[in-house]
């Protein structure tokens, strides 16, 4: 599944585009519109638990700019993609000189729809850890990529099993044992009560009884009776 996020001060374009997306983009998809920067753009921008496209006009109302935008999507999410579009095409080098890894800039009046869904083909062909944990029960729906999912450790007051990601924590009702059957093999029980994601991991202190994550966080959950799931330690 990828999450089109689309930022636009003018109605009418957010409309465009948002049929356009639907039109051509046959895969799972969401798409989110956004006529500003408000407090939900922002709580949308710091989950960074699924691939998104953003689709951001460089400028904006209030004289907030698309550009500070993605400067706020580049301090947490290095992996989405950003389309900048733009009547003028003087804010091309700013962008690129302000902001990290832009895929595209696109002129309003210049042969957008051809060119938009040029580059929508192009970045949804690239290769992308896509991998996903897919979970679904009573009234909980969750689509989570791996890559995202830090380590998975039981509450014993709710007796749920918690998935912590870098910004979210998730619970669902399942045992250990069951959810290792919904993951890869990038993820370890490493403890009685946790499963933790291999590649995630920074540092490993069997002796201390702790792990420290990729994002400086350190957990004291790892068990010395399960050092057989890291082979090379």
């Amino acid at each position: 599944m990828v999450k089109f996020i689309l930022v636009d001060d003018d109605a009418g374009e957010l409309k465009h585009l948002a049929f356009l997306l639907e039109e051509f983009v046959k895969e799972d998809k969401e798409i989110r519109c956004f006529s500003k920067v408000d407090a939900e753009l922002k709580k949308e921008i710091q989950n960074t638990d699924v691939r998104k496209i953003y689709v951001l006009d460089i400028q904006l109302g209030n004289k907030v700019s698309g550009i500070s935008v993605a400067k706020l999507i580049r301090e947490v999410d290095w992996q989405s993609e950003i389309i900048f579009i733009t009547n003028h095409d003087e804010m091309f080098e700013s962008a690129h000189r302000t902001v990290y890894k832009i895929f595209d800039f696109i002129e309003k009046f210049h042969e957008f729809d051809k060119r938009f869904k040029k580059d929508i083909t192009e970045i949804l062909k690239r290769n992308f850890d896509n991998e996903m944990f897919l979970y679904k029960a009573n009234n909980v729906e969750l689509s989570i990529y791996y890559r995202a999912i830090l380590y998975i450790y039981r509450d014993t007051e709710e007796r749920k099993l918690v998935i912590v990601t870098d910004n979210n924590k998730y619970k669902v009702s399942l045992s250990i044992k069951e959810i290792l059957t919904y993951l890869d093999k990038r993820f370890v029980q490493c403890h009685r009560s946790c499963i933790v994601n291999k590649t995630r991991i920074q540092e490993k202190n069997f002796k201390e009884g702790y792990f420290v994550l990729d994002n400086g966080r350190k957990e004291f959950l790892l068990s010395k009776k399960f050092k057989k799931e890291f082979p090379n330690e």
